[in-house]
């Protein structure tokens, strides 16, 4: 413990990955706050053991928490957005594992006569959907208040519990405690003189990798991009996207210039995950585009951290770049970071015929400078 009583940074991290590892098995985890702690259970990941412990520990049936949005759908009416979640009140007969799934998920079938009243969301309402969205789960949580008496219940199910001040701090600690721990010469196609650099987190979370081209640290302003994985994209050629023209297009131009640093995201589907991403292709396929696609369930437009990126560019030695990119969200959050951006270069790829409406939408309504 410091001096102030509070947990050491390298465990509050750890007491925060194992609650992500909690909630994706599908078991209730704590919150902790001044006002008391809050139990909650991942709706995605609800079993019938779940419910049940979830039961044993709380002082009524619960609250489902859903972003705006989301909630907006299941009530077919308009919401007022004062917080980061709406509660719905939930009566016993709704607390099973298929309710919970088709409340939280508008890919899955139609639910009838389902019509939870809304009330007032709990205070650790942010770090609940937060821990969910840590866990690549969608964001949708059974909650309610641990029940007077329940002590020895929570200490026989040996419920974790997290503050839910270290859940809202996680990302940028992830992101800042990045460090190099291995590397390897990897020639590529277009760039032979290239290498893989590996980035970890102090928790031993999810790695980064970055890309060097040559010896950019010896440039004033070398060329820099920003790669968020794709699964579809760069390992299969999916035609939905432009991401494997981007990434083999800027590694080869980078090749060119002798010198030069991909870093590769592991933020699949602008930062919802491989899974999410597919549910989002099947609402694109309803007719939304890749904007309202995530938004439907329950997340951001676009949920990526650049932290990450400049934390890695400290630790390659580079302060000053060129950025090939065409999305200027990228160009301010690295300024915002402390990256001097020396320029931008553009780094545009024709339409395929498949992928027209998501360019559009990249244009008109992320603002990406495709023209």
């Amino acid at each position: 413990m410091t001096a102030d009583g509070s947990l050491p940074a390298p465990l509050k991290l750890r007491a925060v990955h194992r609650a992500v590892a909690e909630l994706r098995r599908g078991t209730p985890v704590l919150i902790t706050a001044p006002d008391g702690p809050l139990v909650v259970l991942a709706a995605e990941t609800a079993s019938a053991t779940g419910l049940a412990e979830f039961s044993r520990v709380t002082a009524c049936p619960g609250v489902l928490l859903l972003a705006p949005m989301r909630a907006a759908a299941v009530l077919h009416r308009p919401v007022e957005q004062s917080g980061p979640a709406i509660a719905l009140q939930l009566n016993s007969d709704l607390l099973s594992e298929s309710v919970l799934h088709g409340l939280a998920d508008p890919t899955a079938e139609q639910l009838v006569g389902v019509t939870p009243a809304t009330v007032a969301a709990p205070p650790q309402s942010a770090a609940a959907l937060a821990l969910a969205k840590l866990a690549q789960l969608l964001p949708a949580v059974l909650a309610a208040p641990v029940r007077t008496g329940a002590e020895d219940a929570t200490a026989e199910l040996d419920l974790l519990a997290v503050p839910a001040v270290d859940v809202l701090a996680y990302p940028s600690a992830m992101a800042t405690g990045l460090r190099r721990v291995a590397e390897a010469r990897v020639p590529l196609e277009g760039a032979e003189n290239a290498r893989v650099v590996a980035f970890r987190a102090p928790d031993a979370g999810i790695e980064h990798l970055a890309i060097v081209i040559g010896q950019p640290e010896t440039q004033d302003a070398p060329l820099v991009r920003l790669h968020s994985e794709c699964f579809t994209g760069d390992l299969l050629g999916s035609l939905r996207c432009d991401c494997g023209p981007q990434l083999r297009g800027a590694i080869a131009r980078m090749g060119q210039e002798g010198h030069g640093v991909l870093l590769y995201l592991a933020q699949e589907g602008r930062g919802i995950g491989l899974m999410n991403k597919l549910r989002a292709y099947a609402m694109q396929d309803r007719g939304l585009d890749t904007l309202d696609a995530n938004r439907a369930l329950g997340w951001g437009a676009d949920e990526r951290s650049f932290l990450l990126a400049a934390t890695m560019l400290r630790e390659l030695g580079l302060t000053r770049i060129r950025l090939l990119t065409n999305n200027p969200d990228k160009l301010s959050a690295l300024a915002a970071c402390g990256v001097d951006i020396a320029g931008r270069e553009a780094h545009a790829f024709e339409p395929n015929g498949v992928n027209d409406h998501y360019l559009a939408t990249k244009a008109k309504r992320f603002g990406h400078l495709l023209g």
